[in-house]
């Protein structure tokens, strides 16, 4: 039987770094943890995606999710070096291992990591679905965080995801 799993990229204490503020945090935070729950009593996967690099050192402060996040022993737990969260990572045979050919997406940052997972797990034949303003990113020199988001949420509209 095929299944659903909530995929979560990389919403760790680093992401945020101490001089700027990831656009709408607690929203997302608040939002990721109903879906989590809808989850939870769906008895449906939950997939954490961690990365790790140098300034996201693997079990360091920075590393960790969230503290406001409802994560549980018994949820996945992927790490990765790379935007796409199927390169060299588990990913892949994880959903194999559970039936999983659906996917909800949430986490940050929308236009690096998420945006590539979703174009990577599409490719791969994926049907993903997100719920609108559960990814967040940072200001940057070019664009504020807000309408990065909208520019993605429009992309992926009805061409790489549904909208829930």
């Amino acid at each position: 039987m095929e299944q659903t799993a909530l995929l979560i990229i990389d919403l760790q204490v680093g992401v945020q770094p101490v001089n700027a503020a990831l656009y709408n945090l607690a929203d997302v935070l608040k939002g990721v943890n109903e879906r989590i729950r809808l989850f939870r009593e769906n008895n449906n996967p939950i997939i954490f995606v961690q990365h790790n690099e140098s300034d996201l050192v693997l079990h360091s402060p920075e590393w960790q999710l969230f503290p406001e996040l409802d994560a549980k022993e018994t949820d996945l737990y992927i790490d990765k070096t790379h935007a796409n969260s199927f390169y060299k990572t588990e990913l892949q045979e994880q959903l194999k291992r559970f039936n999983i050919n659906k996917l909800e997406i949430c986490g940050a940052q929308t236009e690096y990591c998420v945006d590539t997972t979703i174009r990577m797990a599409h490719g791969l034949g994926y049907e993903l679905f997100m719920k609108k303003g559960l990814t967040t990113t940072l200001n940057n020199d070019l664009l504020g965080a807000k309408t990065i988001i909208e520019h993605h949420e429009n992309l992926w509209n009805n061409r790489f995801l549904t909208f829930l």
